[in-house]
């Protein structure tokens, strides 16, 4: 693992898109009312003639982004993930998704880890949500490095997009000057042969430590950040499968319509057989804490991942 300071992934994307910005005339951002948390501030310093703020008027800022993508702009829409998500779902799926238009859906405060904020601006669904729009491109990353490189891949994609941002600062775990993110392809960043843990998001780095942990004990984990939840890796879901035998997604999410459902269905549909647990949020809201407690209380951490994969090995 990269031994740096800890970034939050909103934080990547506030500056990466003002990078974008002075290389692109097309990019242009609009938010609601939140330049300052998701960090869409960096661009809009540099750029205020590019940068909408909408107001807390969701999905209104959703129609302006797709009557700006059918103009020839290239619109990051950037709210909370809860709102984002919620609020707007009805425009996403009616002005951006059903006429496939270029519009990047960038929502921060994703998951339990906002913390304080509460229940009510956690988000634990946006990830089914957003994959259940047919032709949207569902996108998680891990770090500071695939988050930056995500929000050019995205810049260059054509089409609906979604991308998670936290708000929680996490480690660095892949080299800026080696990484090279491809989306739909998944990253096999620890080899081994007795399991695999399939993680998306902050969850990597907590299954690289659980990976460690378990190596300790004569256990050998095959680690896969799966940043692009949509399209799967299939191929690597089925290989993991295949080569390992047993399965644990681990992800900060409800465990219904994310990761651990993406990872199940791909393996059914391909005729595979093989356990799979699931380290994920429980059909649970969350609640008011600290962003670490939270993590703890619910279970994802690299000790729940590790017991996972120890639960599997001893059936």
């Amino acid at each position: 693992m990269m031994q740096t300071k800890p970034i939050a992934t909103r934080e990547s994307y506030g500056r990466t898109l003002a990078q974008l910005g002075a290389e692109n005339n097309k990019v242009v951002v609009l938010d609601a009312d939140l330049a300052e948390s998701t960090k869409t501030c960096m661009f809009q310093e540099k750029f205020p003639e590019r940068h909408f703020d909408c107001g807390i008027a969701e999905a209104n800022m959703v129609s302006i982004a797709a009557g700006l993508a059918a103009a020839g702009m290239i619109p990051f829409v950037s709210s909370f993930a809860m709102f984002a998500t919620g609020r707007a779902y009805e425009q996403i799926r009616n002005s951006v998704g059903y006429p496939h238009l270029n519009v990047k859906i960038c929502a921060s405060h994703a998951g339990i880890s906002v913390g304080e904020d509460g229940a009510t601006h956690q988000c634990v669904e946006d990830i089914a949500l957003m994959r259940g729009i047919p032709g949207m491109v569902v996108v998680n990353p891990a770090d500071d490095t695939e988050a930056s490189q995500a929000v050019r891949a995205l810049a260059e994609y054509k089409g609906p997009a979604y991308l998670r941002l936290g708000r929680l600062a996490v480690p660095v775990i892949n080299d800026p000057e080696s990484y090279h993110f491809k989306l739909g392809r998944a990253v096999t960043l620890r080899e081994g042969k007795d399991a695999t843990v399939i993680a998306t998001g902050l969850m990597v780095a907590r299954a690289l430590e659980a990976a460690e942990q378990l190596a300790q004990e004569g256990i050998q984990v095959r680690v896969v950040n799966m940043h692009t939840i949509k399209p799967l890796d299939v191929e690597a879901v089925v290989s993991a499968a295949k080569e390992t035998g047993c399965i644990v997604t681990a992800e900060e999410h409800s465990v219904i319509g994310g990761l651990y459902s993406a990872v199940c269905e791909a393996m059914v549909g391909a005729g595979v057989s093989c356990p799979v647990s699931p380290v994920a949020v429980m059909d649970a809201f969350g609640q008011s804490g600290p962003a670490n407690d939270l993590l703890e209380y619910y279970g994802l951490t690299a000790e729940a991942i590790a017991q996972k994969v120890r639960e599997r090995l001893a059936h």
